[in-house]
C-alpha cells in the first residue's frame, strides 16, 4: 500500500512510545487515526486530545467504521501484541494491509534521507540529541524518537521543508531490517533480547545485516571497539567514534560546577568549547555521535554548539527531578547491565562525595536469567541497592528466576535490601537519601511523582 492510498490508520498497541509517534504523523496528515491499547496512560490520553480514537477493550465491535475498509486502511501493530489478539485476527482474516511500526518507518526511509540510530543502549538519547541539533539548524528534520524529548514535549518532530528523517532503529524482533538508512549510528551491540535471538552470535549477525542496508553514498558511524563486524555496501563511508578515540572524539573535557564542556574532534571540522545542556558524563559520548551525524549532513559548528547547549534531555533518561545540596533524585530507563553501569559511573563522577542509592526493578524474567551476574556487578557500583520483584512485561514466570539471583551476587559490602514494589513509597517515606535513582524499564516509574513529593517534604 502506497502512502497516498491510505485514508485511515488503525494501531494495535497505540500507547507505545514509538507507535504514538507514527500515529501523530498520520494525525498531522489529517487522516482518520484510531486504535487499541491495553491500559490508558498519560500518552494515550494526550493522543485522544490530539484527535485519535482509542479504546481499551479487546473488542472488534469497537473498531470505527472508517477503519473497516481494507482498500484504504493501514493497520499498524507492535510485536508485543500476541498473534491471538481478537482485533489483529479480524484484520488478518479480512485482508487488511498489516505492518509493524518499523515497516512504516522503512517506507519513510525510502522517500526521505533516513538518519537512523541503532544499538543496545544509547540510541534514544543520541537520536533525540541529533534531532534537536538538526531541527534548530538551517537543515531542520522530521523525527521519530523512542522517548519524550524535553525540548519539545513529544517524541515526534515534523518539518514541511526538510528531507531528513531521524529514526530510532529498534533491534527488537529484527525490526530495524525494514529500514533503508541514508546514514546510521550504531552505539553499542551488547547482547540483549536473547529471548528473541537465542544466541549472542545471532544478535551480532542481525546488526551486521543491518549495516548492509545503508544506502550507497551514505555513511556508518560506529562506536569504536564493538564486537560486531560491519559489512557495508561499496560507496558507504565508515567512521568510528568514542569519548576518547576514533575519527570523532572529545578532547579537553572539563567537568566543574555542574557544567561539562569539551572540544569535538572531527575529520570534517573540529568544534571547540561544546557545552552540554544536560551535563551528564555519558552524554559526552552520546553527543559525539549525534554531532557526527549532524555534521556529516551539513550542520555548521555554531549550530552544533547551539544544539548541544540547548538540549534538554529525554524523559526517563537521566531525568533529574530534584537537584540541590540536600537531595538529588532522578529516574532512569536503564534496564541492561551496561546501561546500569554507565548510570552508576556517571552519578559517581558527578557526585563523588555523596552516597548514591538505587531502587532497581528488573525487567523480564529471561533478561534476569541471562544476565543476573552482570546486573549484580553493575549494581555493585552504587553505594546502596534496593531491589524489587521482576517486571514481567510480555513474559510468564520462569521457575527459579527472581530478583534474588541478582541480590545474592551483589558485591560483599554493598548495602542492600529487597522490597516489594508496592512498598516503595513507604520505604522512601521512612528513609532519608542523599542521591537516589529509580532504575528500570518497568512500571516503577509511575511512583516517581510521589517520590519527588515525599523527598521535597523532607
Amino acid at each position: 500500500m502506497e502512502l497516498k492510498d491510505i485514508k485511515s490508520v488503525y494501531f494495535i498497541g497505540a500507547g507505545g512510545i514509538g507507535m504514538s509517534a507514527i500515529a501523530r504523523y498520520f494525525l498531522h496528515r489529517k487522516l482518520t487515526v484510531a486504535g487499541y491499547d491495553k491500559t490508558p496512560s498519560e500518552l494515550t490520553r494526550q493522543l485522544e486530545k490530539e484527535g485519535m480514537d482509542i479504546h481499551y477493550e479487546e473488542n472488534v465491535g469497537l473498531i470505527p467504521e472508517e477503519c473497516r475498509k481494507p482498500a484504504s486502511t493501514l493497520v499498524v501493530f507492535t510485536p508485543a501484541i500476541p498473534a491471538s489478539h481478537a482485533e489483529l485476527v479480524y484484520f488478518h482474516e479480512n485482508g487488511f494491509e498489516i505492518q509493524k511500526r518499523a515497516q512504516v518507518l522503512g517506507t519513510l526511509t525510502r522517500t526521505h534521507k533516513g538518519l537512523c540510530f541503532a544499538g543496545t543502549h544509547g540510541k534514544t538519547t543520541t537520536s533525540t540529541m541529533c534531532a534537536h541539533i538538526m531541527h534548530q539548524s538551517h537543515l531542520d528534520c522530521n523525527a521519530f524518537l523512542g522517548g519524550i524529548s524535553k525540548n519539545y514535549g513529544t517524541n515526534y518532530i515534523l518539518s514541511d521543508r526538510s528531507d531528513f528523517v531521524v529514526i530510532e532503529a529498534d533491534e527488537f524482533d529484527r525490526s530495524f531490517h525494514w529500514l533503508r538508512p541514508w546514514m546510521s549510528v550504531i552505539t553499542s551491540t551488547d547482547p540483549d533480547h536473547l529471548d528473541i535471538y537465542g544466541t549472542k552470535e545471532a544478535y551480532l549477525e542481525s546488526f551486521r545485516h543491518y549495516t548492509e542496508l545503508i544506502q550507497k553514498g551514505g555513511a556508518l558511524i560506529l562506536h569504536k571497539g564493538l564486537e560486531m563486524k560491519q559489512h557495508v555496501q561499496e560507496g558507504v563511508k565508515v567512521y568510528e567514534y568514542s569519548r576518547n578515540d576514533g575519527d570523532f572524539h572529545a578532547e579537553n573535557v572539563r567537568i566543574a560546577d555542574g557544567t561539562i564542556t569539551f572540544d569535538f574532534i572531527s575529520p570534517i571540522e573540529n568544534v571547540k568549547d561544546v557545552e552540554l545542556g544536560q551535563p551528564i558524563p555519558i552524554n559526552i559520548e552520546n553527543g559525539i555521535a549525534a554531532m557526527a551525524m549532524a555534521q556529516l549532513n551539513g550542520c555548521t559548528a555554531d549550530e552544533l554548539r547551539r544544539g548541544m547547549k540547548t538540549y534538554g534531555g529525554v524523559d526517563r533518561r537521566f531525568d533529574f527531578k530534584i537537584k540541590n545540596s540536600r537531595h538529588v533524585f532522578l529516574s532512569d530507563y536503564a534496564h541492561h547491565p551496561k546501561e546500569i553501569l554507565q548510570s552508576a559511573k556517571s552519578l559517581k563522577e558527578l557526585y563523588p562525595d555523596r552516597k548514591v542509592t538505587v531502587i532497581f526493578q528488573p525487567h523480564l524474567y529471561s533478561r534476569t536469567r541471562d544476565f543476573y551476574k552482570d546486573f549484580a556487578s553493575a549494581l555493585s557500583h552504587f553505594d546502596e541497592v534496593i531491589l524489587t520483584e521482576i517486571y514481567p512485561a510480555r513474559e510468564d514466570p520462569i521457575p527459579g528466576v527472581t530478583s534474588s539471583l541478582i541480590y545474592d551476587n551483589l558485591r560483599p559490602g554493598v548495602e542492600k535490601q529487597m522490597i516489594k514494589k508496592d512498598d516503595v513509597l513507604d520505604f522512601v517515606r521512612s528513609r532519608d537519601f542523599d542521591v537516589l535513582v529509580v532504575l528500570g524499564a518497568g512500571n516503577l516509574d509511575n511512583y516517581v511523582p510521589q517520590i519527588t513529593e515525599l523527598l521535597n517534604e523532607k
